[in-house]
C-alpha cells in the first residue's frame, strides 16, 4: 500500500464472534479504510455500524455483477451499511473493503464499499460489487463494528483498520 496508509489495528478472531469492533478511533487521519477477509456461520449480510448507531440512518446504492448479468439496487432507512447482496460465505473467504471518507468531519459520512466472493454453491454464485453508502450523521466516526446480521463471524476472520493521511 502507499505510504499514506497507516495500520491502526488488526483483529483476527480466535473464536467465533457476533461482531468485530474498532473503537476509540482518533481523528488523526483524513480517511479510514477497513479491510475484512473471512467467513461467517450463516450466509447473511455483512454489516457495518458506526458509533453503535442502529437507527435507520444508513442508505446505499449497490452495483453488482454475477456470472449471468449486471444489476443495481438502492435502499434507504437501513440500520447498517451493507456491501453486497451475496452476503458472507460459510466456507469461502470474502474480501470486503469500506473506505470511509472525511470520517472526522462535520458533514454526513460517505463510504465506498467493494466486495468480492463466492457463496458455497460454485460458479453460479460468484459476485463482485461496488456500492456507495451514506451514514446520515454529522458526528465524527470514533467506532466501527462489523457484523453478520444475526450470525457469528467465523474463526480466522481478519479485519484491519487503516488511517489514510492526506488522501
Amino acid at each position: 500500500m502507499a505510504a499514506t496508509f497507516e495500520p491502526i489495528a488488526t483483529q483476527t478472531l480466535a473464536s467465533a464472534a457476533s461482531s468485530i469492533t474498532f473503537s476509540s478511533i482518533a481523528a488523526s487521519w483524513t480517511d479510514l479504510r477497513l479491510v475484512i477477509i473471512g467467513t461467517a456461520a450463516a450466509a447473511n449480510y455483512v454489516t457495518l455500524n458506526i458509533n453503535s448507531d442502529t437507527g435507520a440512518n444508513y442508505s446505499q446504492t449497490v452495483l453488482y455483477g454475477t456470472g449471468t448479468g449486471a444489476y443495481s439496487l438502492s435502499s434507504t432507512g437501513d440500520t447498517f451499511m451493507w456491501p453486497n447482496t451475496l452476503g458472507w460465505s460459510t466456507t469461502i473467504p470474502q474480501l470486503i473493503t469500506f473506505d470511509l471518507f472525511s470520517y472526522a468531519g462535520s458533514t454526513y459520512k460517505t463510504a465506498l464499499v467493494t466486495a468480492s466472493g463466492e457463496r458455497n454453491l460454485g460458479n453460479a454464485n460468484q459476485q463482485v460489487s461496488s456500492s456507495v453508502s451514506l451514514w446520515r450523521s454529522t458526528s465524527a466516526i470514533t467506532a466501527v463494528s462489523i457484523g453478520a446480521q444475526g450470525a457469528n463471524i467465523s474463526i480466522g476472520t481478519t479485519a484491519t483498520l487503516y488511517g489514510i493521511l492526506k488522501a
